[in-house]
């Protein structure tokens, strides 16, 4: 395993163009506005449908059609009408983010239990509070799944960026298969790997730090431990 593209020093320098870094912020750049994006679209999408229970169709087949749809033809297809540049990427990144985040958003609604809705009404809330201050709290769990699973695929998929000649970590991919460079290429994969798998930590630790500890049951965790009982 040829190594030597992603240790050699050169190739790590801040402010030469094309670096690694450089690359990696603008990958990182892609993933961002369509995660952006597609949570501001899915989100309240989701969590309406799943409130209401009105267009539930449209949530349980979202996910169907993430996983078919075809990302470098729809990249293409927006070329096409759109021309190169930052658009068409965002739009096919985009629409790779919003199924999963729906979906999820839908589903963490839709499996609260209906006693503590219940009571949060009988309480005397009114319905945008029990959405906002009952529903959404105890659905975080579900919906960060969702949002975690988004984020992994649009990580991997956003390399498809350089083949309309943007940058990004498929900068190193597609440059490195023309010369037949595979020392570059591997370099590519693992980078890409590395932040995906850097990114899912990272929001599994936003996941813990927003989510109830009531919901993951950490605090009957610490109620069962020695020092608890003694």
């Amino acid at each position: 395993m040829n190594l030597s593209y992603l240790l050699d020093p050169a190739h790590w320098n801040l402010t030469a163009p094309g670096s690694l870094p450089q690359l990696l912020l603008s990958h990182l750049g892609y993933v961002a506005l369509a995660l952006l994006i597609g949570t501001v679209i899915a989100l309240p999408v989701g969590l309406y449908i799943g409130h209401t229970g009105r267009g539930s169709f449209i949530a349980i087949n979202a996910g169907n059609a993430g996983r078919s749809l075809p990302t470098l033809g729809l990249l293409m297809l927006m070329v096409t009408l759109l021309g190169l540049g930052l658009t068409p990427v965002l739009i096919a990144l985009t629409v790779l983010v919003i199924p999963p985040i729906l979906t999820s958003a839908y589903a963490g609604m839709r499996t609260l239990d209906q006693q503590v809705i219940d009571a949060a009404r009988g309480m005397g809330m009114r319905p945008w509070q029990v959405l906002t201050r009952v529903e959404f709290p105890m659905a975080l769990p579900v919906l960060m799944s969702g949002f975690r699973n988004a984020a992994l695929q649009v990580v991997a998929t956003a390399t498809v960026a350089a083949a309309v000649g943007l940058n990004g970590l498929g900068r190193l991919l597609i440059d490195g298969l023309a010369v037949n460079d595979y020392s570059r290429v591997l370099a590519g994969a693992i980078v890409v790997a590395v932040l995906a798998i850097a990114l899912d930590l990272l929001f599994a630790l936003v996941q813990r730090w927003i989510v109830s500890p009531g919901l993951t049951g950490r605090i009957r965790a610490r109620a069962r431990s020695p020092r608890a009982t003694t």
